[in-house]
C-alpha cells in the first residue's frame, strides 16, 4: 500500500513538472516571438524610411525641375508681345517647340480673364486655345502676384497634371496675363508601379493624387467635409471623381491597416502643395521571419536539451562506475584535493595582493601621462598668452591694447576647450565632428603662433587652395595638430642659418592635405614612427616632452587620416636641409 502511494505521488510530481515545463516553454516561445516580431518590424520600418526618403527625393526632384520655367517664360519678349495680342501664331510655334524639348504636357498663355490666347498644343485635336481657366487656383494666385501651383485633372484633356503659373507683366508693370505649364506625372506613378512597391502621395485634403496602385488614386484617407467638397468641385480639381474614402486605419506610428491588411507605414513630406509621400511594406514578411525564427530556435532548443540529457546521463553513469570501482582512491584524492585547496587559497591571496599593487602602479603611470599631456597642451596657449601680455605692456595705442585683449580672450577660450578634450587619450571619439573647410583651420592657428613666428624672425609663406575643402573633423583638434607642427618647425630652425617656413593647404581626389615645410635640421636618423611615440623627443632636456607629434598622430588617426614626414636632403645628399610634415584628412564625398 505504501509503495502504491509513493508511485502515485511520483507520477503526480512528474505530471506537475511536465505541465510546468510546458507552461514555461509556451511563455518563452511567446516572448521570443514578440521580441523577434518587434525586431524585424523595426528593421522593416527602417528600410521603409529609407525607401520613402528615396521616393521623396525623386518626387521633389520632379516637382522642382521646372519651377524656374514659368518665370523665365514670363520675361520672354515673344510671350510679352503675345500677351499684347501680337504675333500669336509665331508664339504658338515657339511654345510648341519649348514643350517638345522640355517634354512638358503643355505651355499656354492666358489673358487677364483666364482665356487661353496661345498654347503649345494649338495643333492638337484637344487644345487649350479658346479655353478659359480663370476658375483655376493657379490662375488666381498668379494674378495676385503669387506663385501659382496646382495639381488636378485637366478640364480640357481630362488627364491629371501638375500646373505652375507666373504673372506676365508689360511696360510699367502692367499685368498682361498669366503663362502656365502643365507637367505630366503619370510616368512617376508608372515607375512606382513597375517597382512592385506600395507608394502613394496624398494632398492636404487626404486625397490620393499619385499611386503605384491605380485603385487607390482619387480615394481619401479621411472624410472630407461638404464645404470642402464644394470648393474642390468649383475648382474642378478632380473632375467627376467621387472621392470615396479608402478602408484606411492608422494602427500606430509605424503601422496602418489598408483594406483589412496590415502594413508597416513610413511617411515623408514632399515640401510642396502640402503633399505627403506614403510607403507601405507588407507586414506578412515580418510575421514569416518571426515564425521562422521561433521554429529554428525551438529546434535548436530541443536539440540542445536532448544533447544535455544524453551527456548528463552518460556523465552520471560514468561517475557511478568510477565511484563503485575506486572508492578508496577517491577518498585519497579528496584528501589531496583539500591540501591543494589550502595551497591554492594562499596563492590566490598572494595573486590578489600582486594584482592590487599592479593596478595601483598602472593608475600612477596613467596619472603621470595625463599630467604630462595637460602640461604640454596648456603650455602652448600659455606661451602665446605670455607673448601677448609682454606685448601689451609696451602697447601705448589703445586700439592695439583692445586687439591684444581680444587675442587673450581667444586663447583663454582655447585653454577651456583643451581641458574639455582631456578625455582624448582615455577614449578618442568623433564628438565635435562637423563639416569643416580645411582652409579655415589656419585662421585659428595663426592667432597662437604669430608671436612665435615674429620672435623667431621666421619667413612665413602661406598657400591656401582657391576652392572649398570639405572634411568631417573636429576643427579645434586639427588646429592643435597644425600648432604642434608649426612650433616643432620653429624649434627645429632655432640654430639654423635659414628660418623659412612654408604652409600649404590643398586637396587631391581623396584627401584634404596640410603640408608644413621648414628649413631646419630635418628628422635625422629618426623615423616618423619613432617621433610619434609619446615622450620621444630630439630636443635638449627641458625644451620639450615629446608629446606634440604623438598627440598630432593620434588626432589624425582619429580622423581616419594619414600622417607622414619627409626629410629634405641637400644637393650633395649628405645631410638634411629641412623636413616636410604632411597631414591628409579624407574629403567628404557627396552631399
Amino acid at each position: 500500500m505504501d509503495q502504491s502511494l509513493q508511485k502515485n505521488i511520483s507520477t503526480r510530481k512528474k505530471i506537475i513538472w511536465a505541465l510546468l515545463f510546458g507552461v514555461l516553454f509556451i511563455l518563452a516561445a511567446m516572448a521570443l516571438f514578440q521580441v523577434s516580431f518587434t525586431y524585424f518590424k523595426n528593421a522593416e520600418y527602417e528600410r521603409a524610411k529609407n525607401r520613402v526618403s528615396l521616393y521623396q527625393s525623386t518626387l521633389v526632384g520632379e516637382l522642382e525641375r521646372f519651377q524656374h520655367l514659368p518665370f523665365i517664360l514670363s520675361k520672354d519678349p515673344f510671350v510679352i508681345s503675345g500677351a499684347n495680342g501680337i504675333e500669336l501664331d509665331r508664339l504658338n510655334e515657339r511654345l510648341a517647340s519649348f514643350a517638345t524639348k522640355a517634354n512638358l504636357d503643355a505651355i499656354y498663355l492666358m489673358d487677364n480673364s483666364g482665356l487661353t490666347i496661345a498654347a503649345s498644343n494649338y495643333n492638337n485635336e484637344v487644345t487649350f486655345l479658346g479655353q478659359n481657366y480663370g476658375f483655376r487656383p493657379y490662375f488666381k494666385n498668379a494674378m495676385q502676384g503669387k506663385r501659382g501651383e496646382f495639381f488636378g485633372i485637366g478640364a480640357t484633356t481630362s488627364l491629371p497634371g501638375y500646373f505652375i503659373a507666373q504673372m506676365v507683366r508689360g511696360e510699367y508693370g502692367r499685368v498682361l496675363g498669366v503663362i502656365a505649364i502643365k507637367l505630366d506625372l503619370s510616368d512617376l506613378s508608372r515607375a512606382w508601379s513597375e517597382g512592385g512597391e506600395n507608394v502613394f502621395v496624398a494632398n492636404s485634403d487626404g486625397v490620393v493624387v499619385l499611386s503605384s496602385n491605380e485603385e487607390w488614386r482619387y480615394k481619401t484617407l479621411s472624410e472630407i467635409s461638404e464645404l470642402r467638397r464644394e470648393e474642390i468641385s468649383k475648382e474642378r480639381q478632380f473632375a467627376n471623381e467621387p472621392l470615396e474614402p479608402l478602408d484606411w486605419e492608422v494602427v500606430s506610428r509605424k503601422s496602418v491597416k489598408l483594406n483589412g491588411k496590415n502594413y508597416i507605414h513610413a511617411v515623408e513630406s514632399a515640401s510642396r502643395l502640402g503633399w505627403n509621400l506614403h510607403f507601405l511594406a507588407d507586414e506578412t514578411r515580418v510575421l514569416e521571419r518571426s515564425w521562422f525564427t521561433l521554429v529554428v530556435a525551438t529546434i535548436i532548443a530541443f536539440a540542445l536539451l536532448t544533447l544535455a540529457i544524453f551527456l548528463r546521463s552518460e556523465q552520471i553513469r560514468s561517475a557511478l562506475n568510477i565511484s563503485q570501482a575506486d572508492r578508496e582512491k577517491l577518498r585519497k584524492a579528496n584528501k589531496n584535493l583539500a591540501q591543494e585547496v589550502v595551497v591554492r587559497r594562499a596563492a590566490e591571496k598572494r595573486l590578489e595582493k600582486a594584482q592590487s599593487e599592479l593596478a595601483q602602479n598602472s593608475k600612477l603611470a596613467a596619472l603621470g601621462q595625463l599630467s604630462a599631456s595637460v602640461t604640454h597642451e596648456l603650455g602652448q596657449p600659455i606661451s602665446a598668452m605670455q607673448n601677448y601680455l609682454t606685448a601689451a605692456e609696451f602697447d601705448k595705442n589703445e586700439d592695439d591694447r583692445i586687439d591684444t585683449m581680444k587675442h587673450l580672450r581667444g586663447i583663454v577660450s582655447r585653454m577651456v576647450n583643451i581641458t574639455k578634450q582631456l578625455r582624448f587619450f582615455a577614449k578618442p571619439s568623433d564628438s565635435g565632428m562637423e563639416m569643416v573647410d580645411l582652409r579655415d583651420v589656419w585662421a585659428g592657428v595663426e592667432i597662437l603662433v604669430s608671436a612665435d613666428i615674429k620672435s623667431s624672425k621666421t619667413k612665413l609663406t602661406i598657400e591656401l587652395a582657391s576652392k572649398e575643402i570639405k572634411v568631417k573633423a573636429n576643427r579645434l583638434r586639427l588646429e592643435q595638430v597644425l600648432v604642434n607642427l608649426v612650433r616643432n618647425s620653429i624649434a627645429a630652425m632655432e640654430n639654423c642659418e635659414l628660418h623659412e617656413l612654408e604652409i600649404s593647404i590643398d586637396l587631391d581626389e581623396e584627401y584634404g592635405i596640410i603640408k608644413v615645410k621648414d628649413s631646419g635640421h630635418g628628422l635625422g636618423e629618426q623615423s616618423i614612427e619613432q617621433l610619434k611615440e609619446p615622450f620621444h623627443t630630439t630636443r635638449a632636456s627641458g625644451s620639450g616632452m615629446g608629446l606634440g607629434l604623438a598627440i598630432s598622430a593620434a588626432i589624425v588617426k582619429e580622423h581616419e587620416g594619414i600622417f607622414e614626414a619627409i626629410n629634405i636632403k641637400k644637393e650633395d645628399n649628405t645631410e638634411s636641409s629641412g623636413a616636410i610634415f604632411i597631414v591628409k584628412i579624407p574629403l567628404v564625398k557627396g552631399e
